[in-house]
C-alpha cells in the first residue's frame, strides 16, 4: 500500500492540478474567513487603519470586477508561456525532460496564485450587496483583494525571470542531477536494514531447498507498460505468509509485454490459489511511462538524452554534451562509495524468500557512457572528455567490478577513435588520456582481473 501511495504522490507532484487546486480551495477558505471577519468588525471604532477601503457597494464591485478580470487574464499569459517553455524544452532537450518542468514547484505556484485570486475576488465580489436600507461592503477583504494584485505583480516579474532561467541547458542539467542523486541516495543506501547485503562481485549465491520448492508456476503479467514500482516488503510478506521462492523476471523501468511471466513462484503445492496469484500482481505497478521511483537509471537516461540531442547535427552542441558527462561522472563516482541492494531478500529466519533482477555498477555504467560513445565518436573533445571522466571515477573505484567496467568503456573509446578520428595528433591526444587511465586503475591492488 505505501508503495502505491509514494507512485500516486509521484504522479500528483509533475501534475499542473494539484498545487493550484490546493490553492483554490485555501483562496475559497481565505474569501470566507475575510468576508466573516468584515461583518464581525465595525470598522468606524479602528479610525487608524487609514489603509482600509471606505468606498461604497459600486466602488467595491469595480475594484473586484477589475481585480479578478485582470487575474485570469494574466493566468491565460502564464498558462500560454509555459506551454511554449515545454515546447522548447521537449524539442531541444528531449520529450522525457518534461517531468522535471512539470514538477517545478514555481511554475505550479505561480499559476495558482493567479487562479486562486481570481476565485478569491468573485466569492467576495458575490457579498457585496445593497438591499433596501441594507448595504453591506466588505472593505478589509477589498483591500485584502488589492493587496493580493500588488503581490502578484511581484509574482510575475518572478516568473519572467524563472521561466527565461529554467529552459538554460546548464540549469536542466543541473536540476536533473540533483534528482539523480536524491534517487541514488534513496536506492543505494550504506545499510539496507535486514535485507543482507552481498558483496559488490555478486560471489553469495544462496541454493534454495530444491526437495522442498518441487513445484514451480510462472505467473503472467495481465497488461503491458513500464514497471513502475515493486511493492518489495508485500512481497517478501506473501512469501513468508505462504512459503514460497519468488523469482522476480523484472525491475523497476523494465517494459513488460501483455502474457509475459512476471514472476516464477517454486513453492511444495501443485497449484497456485487465484487469490494468491492476484496479490502477488498487484505488487507490481505498471504504467504507460517510466517513473524515478525505483528506477536506478531513469534520471541517468534524461541526461544522456540532453547529450545525445546536443551531439545531434540539428543541434551541434559539444559543451552542453560536455557538462551531461561531468555529471554523469559525478554521479558515478557518488555510487562507487554506495551499497547496492542484494538481489536475494530474506525474512526474519534467514530464510531465502524473494530472488530479484540485481542492478549492477557495471550496468549502470554502460547505461551512462555506452550512447554518448557511439554517437560522440567523431568528436575529440566529447572523447577526450569521455576518458578524462572515467579516470576521475577510476580513482574512486573500490572493487574489482568497478574497475573493469570502467576499463571495458576505455577500451571501446580508444578503439572508436583510432577508426574515427582523421587527424593524427587527435588520436595521440586520446591515447595519451587513455595511458593516464591505465596508470590510475593500476594503482589499485584488489584487482583479480589485471589491467594490461
Amino acid at each position: 500500500m505505501l508503495t502505491k501511495l509514494l507512485n500516486l504522490w509521484g504522479s500528483v507532484r509533475t501534475s499542473f492540478w494539484f498545487i493550484p487546486g490546493l490553492m483554490v480551495f485555501l483562496s475559497m477558505g481565505l474569501s470566507i474567513g475575510m468576508v466573516t471577519i468584515d461583518r464581525r468588525i465595525e470598522l468606524d471604532h479602528y479610525s487608524f487603519l487609514g489603509i482600509i477601503f471606505v468606498g461604497g457597494p459600486e466602488g467595491a464591485r469595480s475594484i473586484l470586477s477589475t481585480i479578478a478580470g485582470s487575474m485570469i487574464t494574466i493566468a491565460g499569459v502564464v498558462f500560454s508561456i509555459t506551454i511554449v517553455s515545454l515546447t522548447l524544452a521537449s524539442s531541444q532537450f528531449g520529450p522525457r525532460l518534461l517531468r522535471t518542468f512539470m514538477k517545478d514547484t514555481g511554475n505550479q505556484v505561480v499559476l495558482g496564485t493567479f487562479i486562486s485570486t481570481f476565485i478569491y475576488c468573485l466569492l467576495v465580489l458575490r457579498s457585496v450587496h445593497t438591499q433596501g436600507e441594507i448595504v453591506f461592503v466588505p472593505s478589509i477583504s477589498v483591500t485584502f483583494a488589492v493587496i493580493l494584485a500588488l503581490a502578484n505583480v511581484v509574482v510575475l516579474i518572478y516568473f519572467i525571470h524563472h521561466v527565461s532561467t529554467s529552459i538554460q541547458a546548464d540549469r536542466v542539467i543541473a536540476a536533473v542531477y540533483r534528482d539523480l542523486l536524491g534517487h541514488i541516495q534513496q536506492l543505494f543506501p550504506e545499510e539496507l536494514g535486514y535485507e543482507f547485503a552481498e558483496s559488490m562481485n555478486d560471489k553469495v549465491n544462496p541454493q534454495p531447498d530444491e526437495d522442498w520448492y518441487h513445484q514451480k508456476h510462472d505467473i503472467l503479467a495481465i497488461q503491458d507498460g513500464y514497471l513502475q514500482a515493486i511493492d518489495n516488503d508485500g512481497l517478501l510478506g506473501i512469501a513468508m505468509k505462504n512459503d514460497l521462492l519468488i523469482y522476480l523476471q523484472y525491475r523497476p523501468g523494465e517494459f513488460i509485454a501483455n502474457d509475459d511471466i512476471l514472476v516464477t513462484v517454486k513453492c511444495s503445492t501443485e497449484e497456485l490459489d487465484e487469490n494468491l496469484t492476484e496479490q502477488i500482481i498487484n505488487s507490481f505497478i505498471t504504467g504507460q511511462q517510466r517513473t524515478p521511483d525505483q528506477d536506478a537509471e531513469f534520471a541517468i537516461h534524461q541526461l544522456v538524452e540532453v547529450a545525445l540531442r546536443a551531439l545531434s547535427p540539428g543541434i551541434n552542441d559539444p559543451f552542453t554534451a560536455i557538462t551531461c558527462i561531468d555529471r554523469l561522472g559525478s554521479a558515478l563516482c557518488y555510487l562507487t562509495n554506495r551499497t547496492f541492494p542484494s538481489r536475494y531478500r530474506y525474512d526474519k529466519e534467514d530464510k531465502l524468500r524473494v530472488i530479484a533482477k540485481p542492478v549492477t555498477f557495471t550496468g549502470i555504467t554502460n547505461t551512462a557512457f555506452d550512447q554518448i560513445r557511439q554517437y560522440g565518436r567523431s568528436s575529440v573533445a566529447v572523447t577526450i572528455r569521455l576518458l578524462e571522466t572515467l579516470k576521475m571515477i577510476a580513482a574512486h573505484t573500490r572493487n574489482d567490478e568497478q574497475q573493469q567496467a570502467i576499463f571495458r568503456q576505455a577500451q571501446m573509446i580508444k578503439r572508436a577513435s583510432s577508426e574515427s578520428l582523421p587527424e593524427g595528433n587527435d588520436r595521440q591526444d586520446v591515447q595519451e588520456r587513455y595511458r593516464a587511465l591505465l596508470d590510475v586503475l593500476k594503482e589499485n591492488n584488489n584487482l583479480t582481473n589485471p589491467i594490461s
